[in-house]
């Protein structure tokens, strides 16, 4: 497998479990102020130690999550802040016809 085949597949997961990767990654508010630090600046040594410290946890009651634990598995760290970033516009995920209201 090449890795951008494993990137899309990886974002695929992610996606798939979106709305429960978020909700954990949102109960523990520094793991959500250093996972979107990423979208915008480099993470430090200390910032990669508390989110594995995080994702270890969270690897417990979504599955999906331990693949950041394998070893290389934080490269996949933008890819999971991308999907988790809400501040992005999601026209091009959403269904035909329902981008929103039409003025």
């Amino acid at each position: 497998m090449h890795l951008k085949d494993f990137k899309a597949e990886a974002k695929a997961t992610f996606l798939k479990y979106r709305d429960e990767i978020l909700n954990e990654v949102l109960q523990a508010q520094d793991l959500t102020h250093i996972l979107m630090k990423g979208t915008h600046a480099r993470w430090t040594e200390e910032d990669l130690a508390a989110m594995k410290k995080h994702f270890t946890r969270l690897a417990k009651r979504i599955p999906a999550l331990s693949i950041l634990l394998l070893p290389g598995g934080l490269v996949l760290l933008p890819i999971l802040a991308e999907v988790l970033d809400r501040r992005k516009n999601r026209k091009s995920t959403a269904p035909a016809g329902k981008e929103g209201p039409s003025e």
